[in-house]
């Protein structure tokens, strides 16, 4: 077997503070979304998503993906969505057994309720500490970061 490669010094610090940016991030998001808005970030960011799609709505299967989570987990926050009236499922019009998730009008007034406290709170956690080129920096490592991400 071969000799594993071990990270350097440099890798090893960038490392933990990946990690740690990896674990406090989605935890003060969430706790902000949770007092200001009452909801969990992980619904914020079904809402956000669906907003942003073709018609507010999207495939229970590509949705589950663009969040990042399984279709299983995802079918269970659509159905908490779905009791606040925020979500709706319907029926795939191209393929009848699928569903989508579709923003509803009460979905959407929720998450225009939320953005402004959580888009100042990402403002506030992210990007007020950094400069432009920074900020370049970030949007070019973390775009690096992603393909084998997503493949894996």
């Amino acid at each position: 077997m071969a000799e594993p490669r071990w990270l350097t010094d440099p890798e090893m610090r960038t490392w933990l503070n990946v990690t740690q940016v990896l674990m406090l991030l989605p935890a003060a998001l969430d706790r902000q979304l949770r007092e200001d808005a009452g909801i969990p970030h992980a619904y914020y960011q079904i809402l956000a998503t669906l907003s942003g799609a073709d018609g507010r709505c999207l495939r229970m299967t590509d949705l589950a993906r663009v969040v990042g989570t399984t279709t299983s987990r995802l079918s269970h926050a659509v159905a908490s969505l779905e009791q606040r009236g925020w979500v709706e499922r319907q029926a795939c019009p191209s393929d009848k057994r699928g569903q989508v998730a579709h923003l509803t009008e009460a979905g959407w007034e929720t998450l225009r309720a939320a953005a402004p406290g959580h888009v100042e709170e990402v403002r506030r956690l992210v990007f007020d500490n950094l400069d432009p080129e920074d900020i370049a920096q970030l949007g070019a490592i973390t775009a690096k970061m992603l393909p084998p991400l997503a493949a894996s």
